[in-house]
Formats: structure tokens, sequence, C-alpha cells
């Protein structure tokens, strides 16, 4: 029988770290300096690392590595979140000091989302034992998409299907009312431009969702483990997006490994029932090409910066 002390703890904990969140550090709204969104990001590992020895003094090894597997799989799918958090926020010119809070309810908004989806892919994985292929096969062919997505264009507000539900339910301002999500003007409420803001981001984390819940899967079928390690990462993931805004430019085959990782939890998916490679594996073989994609994009912009500064220093001399 299934306890549900361990999950009634863990979202407690989830709803007061959310809690302090925006309603000590970020009562008001104030542009995110890339210190504090440093602070934030080692907050949340630190507390993600504590979980998962947790996980590993009372469930054992195999459990804890398939928890830091599954972290890391989250962590480095939700970068991918973070390219178009950049390219929606810059295409609808979403103020800075606004952001934190767009991204807040985000992540709100997907941690139900992410929940009822595990529940849904628990029962679908432990009474259809074909979908595992499925799956596999879908992750192979996602990963592929993402070779072939150059990922430089933010989606349209006006084809995504949420936003003109949205619309058809109530007028929207013709801009931002500040903070506000809704606004009433001449007795009628309205929402504002940062609603439809919202409404896009959450969109599109409920299609990465559908492509990174099954990878993890793949590397488990505890759903408490499944669930926990997802949520950490998605905890995370707006810290990440203030630390990495501006960087991401510089890592070019990020988004190669990514797909590669990919692949390679979906290779693992098709193979479950003629080989199956165990958590430690799996790890190494994930951080192993994360490593290599991070060290090769820091020597490939070091040569950039090279060659941009060779002309300037010829000119010197």
């Amino acid at each position: 029988m299934i306890s549900v002390i361990p999950w009634a703890a863990f979202l407690a904990f989830v709803f007061l770290m959310l809690a302090i969140d925006l309603g000590v550090f970020h009562r008001h709204a104030h542009v995110v300096q890339r210190r504090e969104a440093l602070a934030w990001s080692a907050v949340w590992i630190t507390l993600a690392l504590a979980f998962n020895a947790g996980v590993y003094y009372f469930q054992g090894a195999d459990k804890g590595l398939q928890w830091t597997t599954g972290y890391l799989i989250e962590k480095s799918l939700s970068v991918d979140n973070v390219f178009l958090f950049i390219l929606i926020f810059s295409a609808f010119a979403v103020p800075p000091q606004f952001q934190h809070r767009v991204l807040f309810w985000g992540i709100v908004g997907a941690l139900i989302m992410r929940g009822v989806l595990i529940a849904v892919g628990a029962a679908v994985f432990t009474y259809l034992h074909f979908a595992i292929y499925v799956f596999g096969a879908f992750l192979i062919l996602t990963g592929i998409k993402f070779l072939r997505d150059t990922g430089d264009h933010a989606p349209d507000l006006e084809k995504n299907i949420l936003v003109r539900l949205a619309r058809r339910v109530r007028p929207v301002t013709p801009a931002y009312e500040g903070q506000k999500f809704f606004s009433r003007n001449n007795g009628v409420l309205m929402m504002t431009p940062l609603f439809l803001v919202l409404l896009l981001i959450e969109s599109t984390d409920l299609v990465f969702a559908i492509d990174s819940i099954p990878a993890i899967f793949a590397i488990t079928d505890d759903p408490f483990i499944v669930f926990t390690s997802n949520i950490f990462a998605i905890l995370g993931l707006r810290a990440l997006y203030f630390v990495l805004n501006g960087y991401l430019a510089g890592l070019a085959y990020l988004k190669p490994a990514l797909a590669t990782i990919l692949v390679f939890v979906g290779m693992k998916m098709l193979l479950a029932d003629v080989y199956k490679i165990d958590s430690l594996a799996s790890l190494g073989v994930i951080a192993s090409i994360l490593g290599v994609a991070i060290v090769a994009s820091m020597v490939k912009a070091s040569r950039a910066r090279r060659q941009e500064l060779a002309p300037l220093a010829a000119s010197e001399t």
C-alpha cells in the first residue's frame, strides 16, 4: 500500500516555498538581477540535492540514482523552455519587472499539469506495457526534430488555441496594466496582454511536458521518484531563466546534446525488454553528453571571441 505521508509532506513543502518566494522575496514587482537569480538557483539546486540524499538514505542507492538521473534529464530539457521564454518575452515586449510574476504563475500551472500527466503516465505504463515502445519511438522522433528545429521563432500569440479561446470569453486591454492579469475598465472585467503571455507559456510547457515525462519513465516506474524529480527541476526553472538570459547564445552545442539525450532515452525504452541499462550507466551517459556539449560550446565561443578581437589587435600593432 502506498503511503500518502511522503506525498503530502512534499506537496506541503512545495507550497510553502512558493508562498515564501512570492509573498516575501518577490512581493513587489522588480527586475530580477543575475546575482539574485544565481542565489535562488543555488537554493533550489541545494534543496534538490538534499532531497536526493534523503532518497539515497531511505530508499537505497538504486532509487537515489534514478532520482539523480531523472532530475538531470528534466533540468537539461528545461533549458529548451528557457529558450522559448526569452523569445516570448522579447516578442511581446514584456517589461523585465513583470517577467518573474508571469513565470511564477506559469510554474504553478506547470506543477498541476505535470502532476496530472505523471498520474496518467503511471497508469498507462502499468496497464499498457506496449506503450513503452510507442513513447520510445516518440522520443527518438522528438530528438530528431530538435536537431532540425532552429528554435529562432516565438510561438504565434494569434494561433495559440488557449489564447483564442480566452479572447472569446473576455476582451483584452490595449496595453499592459502593471503586473495585473485582469483589469476592470468602465465596469468591464478585461484580460491584460500579460495574461495572454501567461497562457502562451503554459501551453508551451504542456508541449515540453509531453516530451520530458516519458523520458523519466524510461529511467524509473516509481511515480514518487518521477514526480519529485520533475517538480524540483521545474521549481528552479524561473531562476535558471534569469541566470541564462543573455548566455544561451554561447551554448552552440546544447540543443544537439538535448536531442542526443532524447534519442538515447528513447532507445533505452525500446530495448527495455531486451537489455536493461542500469541507473548508473544511464546517469553516466547523460552527464557525459551534457559535459561534452558545454565544454565544446565554451571552446567554440572562445575561438569566436579571439577571431573578433584579432583584427583589433592587428591594427594596434
